[in-house]
């Protein structure tokens, strides 16, 4: 009943918004990836640093049922909408840019292998609303065509604007090891772990894991051992787990020095985005997460976990293949694998990596928020 009254609401909403004017200097930017390597906030928080000109409004969380009246009418009358995920605007005179959310590499819409046809056409028709999508290169390019079908003409190459803020993060490595570990120790290495959303394998034996304190989900895992490890190495741990993930974990995992369970309340407490973070750490453990095409900027170690591999290529499936050949780092399929990556910091894969961020960021590597702003001129 309530999904159906919020549909009602809203189709009144943009009607009534249709005849609302436009304010050519309003900037609308509906911000759904939280503070978890957003473009949408760190394009905003470039615009009020170095364009006080310009009317600039957050609208987060987006899509949302609780927003006011006031805050619809400033989407009705922005002549600029940008977008994080889907497409959206209320008008076919307001100009939307699309930043999405990273270089794919899992399946999305048509390629997909866990979505309906009739969800995919709904998708490709939310992207024809496009004018703009921000763009790094021809692979990039053509890995989002493949899944929405959009023209090659509606891709801009400006660049994404969360890429700036690993090049130039709002906080220091100093601040990170003091807000989350409380040491002042800068030669101590920072590593993060950022996995996919691991829900959608459809797998109980998956989530119980998770939810019993094996966040990597491993056959065998032993979180104390891990503790140690990374004490005697002197490393800390960031962990970075999608929001329900968090939820199943939350009361497990507590009282270890050298290991953090981030939420996304603590970027929101120090107001600043994951890139920031990101932009102070050492090396990077993830699985199929795009965000290593991201890092690749640092130059810095990426370990990928593989112990789902087979399951993840099945159920969604990878643009690319074969993973081995596209992942520019070590690969861990077990517990003891992963301690002894951080016990020996292995790295081999500096020419790959170098590689790859070419083929996927063929403009200048910074400078992304100033060219999002200057292709609007």
């Amino acid at each position: 009943m309530k999904a159906y009254l919020f549909r009602i609401y809203f189709k009144l909403i943009m009607f009534l918004l249709k005849f609302v004017g436009t304010d050519n200097n309003l900037y609308v930017i509906l911000n759904e990836a939280g503070r978890s390597g957003s473009n949408g906030f760190i394009f905003y928080r470039y615009l009020r640093k170095y364009h006080p000109e310009v009317d600039v409004v957050l609208v987060e969380p987006w899509p949302s049922a609780h927003l006011t009246f006031k805050t619809w009418v400033k989407i009705g009358r922005a002549k600029h909408i940008f977008t994080t995920h889907q497409p959206f605007k209320i008008k076919s005179k307001q100009v939307l840019s699309c930043f999405w959310h990273g270089i794919p590499l899992k399946k999305m819409a048509l390629m997909s292998n866990n979505t309906s046809y009739k969800s995919d056409c709904r998708n490709i028709k939310s992207w024809q609303k496009a004018d703009y999508i921000s763009s790094s290169s021809s692979l990039y390019e053509t890995l989002m065509t493949s899944c929405i079908s959009v023209k090659a003409s509606k891709y801009v190459r400006t660049g994404f604007p969360r890429i700036d803020a690993l090049y130039n993060p709002e906080v220091t490595k100093a601040d990170v090891l003091k807000q989350y570990f409380n040491v002042t120790d800068v030669t101590a290495k920072i590593g993060v772990y950022m996995p996919t959303f691991r829900y959608e394998l459809e797998d109980d034996s998956i989530m119980d894991k998770i939810s019993r304190g094996n966040f990597f989900a491993f056959d065998y895992f032993d979180l104390s051992k891990l503790e140690q490890v990374l004490q005697k190495k002197n490393k800390y741990l960031i962990v970075k787990l999608h929001p329900y993930e968090m939820k199943k974990i939350d009361e497990k995992c507590k009282n270890y020095d050298h290991i953090y369970f981030l939420k996304d309340i603590d970027l929101f407490k120090f107001n600043y985005d994951m890139y920031d973070l990101l932009g102070n750490t050492d090396f990077l453990i993830t699985d199929f997460s795009s965000v290593y095409f991201d890092y690749l900027h640092l130059d810095k170690p990426i370990y990928f976990v593989t112990n789902f591999l087979k399951e993840y290529e099945k159920t969604r499936g990878l643009l690319m293949g074969p993973y081995a050949d596209i992942v520019p780092g070590a690969k861990i399929n077990t517990f003891v694998e992963l301690l002894d990556i951080l016990e020996n910091d292995t790295d081999t894969f500096a020419a790959a990596r170098h590689q790859w961020l070419n083929m996927t960021y063929e403009i200048d590597f910074q400078q992304n928020c100033k060219r999002c702003f200057d292709a609007l001129k």
